[in-house]
């Protein structure tokens, strides 16, 4: 694969085909680009008549190129896209770049099914093509700003006008500039693993609608974070609904983006909201070398007003600042009189303090070991007047003197979106200084720094799950269902992956009810059991507090009349009788199918208000009992096990983090053809935490 890559990135020699004599095309634009750019390889136009094309020496067909052509570029309509690809393969050229869009859903299927098996590597389509800044290869069918100039960003854009308004707002230079489109064969994680060892890129930039192989990304993350470069997601498409409705109450509960978030805070991705918080982060990872270390970040500044804005940034953000400690506070006193020593530092506050003393506190933060990372408050507008210049100035001197003494990173963030004066620029010359245009932006800039600096791999993988004995052969079972599983298939399911369910017994007369009763023994709750009943208490199907034979009686009756009035196509296959546990809490625990990221688990607040009270933790499944503990004690229902305002007594969460690790295991395995799940509610006695699932829907694809 690599070999391949290097073809389509690094080409020797390139053909174009869809490049005119007469009139400009896609290929004609490729071909300007070419000559711009000064390529110094060779390009072979592919044209049926022409001899010559913009000055390159023209082919008649593909069957007439040379040997050892690495890439092509194909600018032809969709309903020739197939066979120009077969034909290249045919002819030996290593690798594709298709630009084309507009297919019929039959070329769509033919032109996938093609590029799967075929040995040439396709690019595309529905794209623009890439940029090659590092060797001077643009294979490119859009005008190119001259505002690109070459540096250590790397940027994989799925949208072609994504990558123009990067690399048209940004200050950064770029390695490589590369519009993926719509990825029938190589993907962003290709790319993203290739820039992984490419000698000229430090930072990648994506742009994503996404994900086609989850396990595939998360390698190549990998294989960046261990080369020592950095990385950073914009994920575009975050707003859509879902694309089905689900008969879960977990699906009414997850967005299409809280898979993806899961995904990126699994594997450590910086994520940003938009085209500025991306530019200053990728600016930011461009211009410093130096990598946060462990500890948090402070905040410096010389106007107060400034730092407490940032400081309300901060807190919606999720961006901590480090406490400083005992000696931090008091050498900062001494050396800055009048400021109270606390994080953030207001410079301005200061009275009566010696020259050199703003150097010194600076420093004192910066070697603060709580301290893993600056940020200096400096406004730099071009607008400023020329007091203004004079003052910034001699600040930002103290600045570039305090960046090159200490070992952290030290970001300036100017805090408007104005353009930033050239001279005040200047004086962070040669200091490896991101200066970042806009508060919030340069805020979640300094965010992905600090998360991508304490990233830790995660080896969990999609793919490396395997399946043994009994929960292979209910997996077997299962995959030729549909709709919402039966009771004792769930009761097994359960079962198999350790999940506490109450007592409980199914009848199919009243009488046989009366009979397992006495096993059951009372108060007892009784449902229906049916297919066609899915949320049992929302017809009136589920009766409770049943406290002998005769209150039984007529809750089976009450049910039966419910459901032949409510819903009168379902059919009545019995009734479950269960336990009925009394003075405990209601949580709901579930999962939904999420691909390609697997499945989300959820864990919250239960009962029959559980979609209005919408109290919820999510995760990718699996998770560890300890992620569990943590999705549960950041909701609602775990301030209440933890006995909110003595309510109830402290009650430990640990059964509960239990089952919901068991239920995630079985997310991992079953989503693929389980992709809905509820238990709901799950009963947590108070004080013990034991915990029991009372009601489970499983509904098969």
């Amino acid at each position: 694969m690599d070999d391949l890559m290097n073809a389509l990135v690094r080409p020797r020699t390139i053909a174009v085909i869809g490049a005119s004599p007469n009139r400009v095309t896609l290929g004609n634009v490729a071909l300007d680009n070419l000559v711009n750019y000064k390529y110094a390889g060779t390009v072979i136009p592919v044209h049926g008549d022409a001899r010559e094309i913009a000055g390159f020496s023209a082919v008649s067909s593909i069957e007439a190129l040379p040997d050892g052509v690495d890439t092509a570029l194909a600018s032809v309509p969709a309903a020739g896209v197939a066979d120009v690809v077969r034909r290249l393969e045919k002819r030996g050229v290593k690798t594709a770049i298709v630009n084309t869009a507009g297919f019929s859903e039959a070329q769509d299927v033919e032109l996938r099914a093609l590029v799967k098996s075929a040995k040439i590597l396709m690019h595309g389509p529905n794209c623009m093509g890439l940029i090659n800044l590092s060797d001077a290869t643009p294979i490119y069918t859009g005008g190119i700003t001259s505002r690109v100039r070459k540096g250590p960003v790397a940027l994989i854009a799925q949208s072609g006008s994504a990558g123009i308004s990067v690399i048209n707002s940004s200050t950064c230079g770029f390695s490589k500039i590369v519009t993926i489109g719509s990825e029938y064969r190589v993907t962003g994680a290709d790319y993203l693993a290739w820039f992984a060892g490419d000698d000229d890129t430090r930072v990648i930039g994506l742009v994503l609608e996404s994900i086609p192989d989850a396990d595939k990304f998360a390698d190549a993350v990998d294989k960046v974070h261990a080369a020592g470069k950095s990385m950073v997601v914009l994920k575009v498409g975050r707003s859509a609904t879902g694309a089905r409705a689900t008969l879960a109450h977990t699906g009414a509960l997850i967005r299409n983006d809280d898979a993806f978030q899961g995904f990126a805070d699994r594997y450590g991705v910086p994520v940003v909201g938009d085209y500025e918080e991306l530019i200053a982060t990728l600016e930011a990872f461009a211009v410093t070398r130096k990598r946060p270390a462990p500890g948090r970040m402070a905040l410096m500044g010389i106007s107060g007003g400034e730092t407490a804005l940032a400081c309300d940034a901060c807190e919606e953000i999720g961006l901590p600042l480090a406490e400083f400690s005992e000696a931090t506070g008091a050498t900062l006193r001494t050396v800055l009189p009048g400021i109270p020593g606390q994080n953030p530092v207001d410079i301005g506050q200061s009275v009566g303090r010696q020259q050199g003393a703003a150097l010194a506190g600076l420093s004192t933060v910066m070697n603060a070991p709580e301290v893993g990372l600056g940020i200096v408050l400096q406004d730099m507008q071009a607008s400023l007047p020329a007091s203004s210049h004079r003052n910034y100035t001699a600040h930002l001197t103290t600045v570039a003197e305090l960046s090159r003494a200490v070992g952290k990173p030290v970001v300036v963030i100017s805090p408007t979106a104005e353009i930033m004066s050239e001279k005040l620029l200047a004086c962070l010359d040669d200091t490896g200084t991101p200066a970042l245009r806009g508060l919030w932006p340069g805020l979640v800039a300094v965010k992905s720094m600090l998360d991508w600096a304490g990233r830790t791999p995660d080896a969990r993988r999609l793919a490396q799950r395997k399946l043994t004995g009994e929960r292979a052969a209910l997996k077997q079972e299962i995959a030729g269902l549909h709709g919402s599983l039966p009771s004792a298939l769930v009761g097994r399911l359960l079962k198999t992956y350790g999940i506490p369910t109450v007592k409980s017994a199914v009848a199919r007369s009243v009488d046989e009810a009366v009979s397992h009763a006495k096993t059951i023994g009372y108060p007892m709750v009784v449902k229906v059991m049916s297919a066609g009943v899915p949320h049992r208490s929302d017809v009136g199907a589920v009766q409770l507090g049943i406290k002998d034979e005769a209150g039984l009686r007529a809750a089976v009756a009450l049910i039966e009349k419910n459901v032949r009035e409510k819903v009168p196509a379902a059919t009545i296959d019995g009734y479950e009788m269960q336990e009925e546990l009394l003075d405990c809490v209601q949580a709901m625990v579930g999962y939904q199918a999420a691909p390609p990221y697997g499945a989300l688990t959820i864990v919250g607040t239960g009962g029959v208000l559980v979609e209005l009270e919408a109290d919820k933790a999510l995760s990718l499944s699996p998770v560890t009992q300890a992620e569990a503990g943590g999705m549960i004690s950041s909701t609602r229902l775990g301030r209440v096990l933890d006995g909110y305002r003595n309510l109830m007594p402290r009650t430990d969460t640990t059964p509960l983090a239990q089952l919901v690790a068991n239920l995630s295991e079985l997310a991992a395995d079953f989503a693929g053809i389980i992709p809905e799940c509820d238990l709901n509610p799950v009963l947590i006695r108070k004080g013990s935490g034991d915990c029991r699932v009372v009601d489970a829907l499983f509904v098969a694809a």
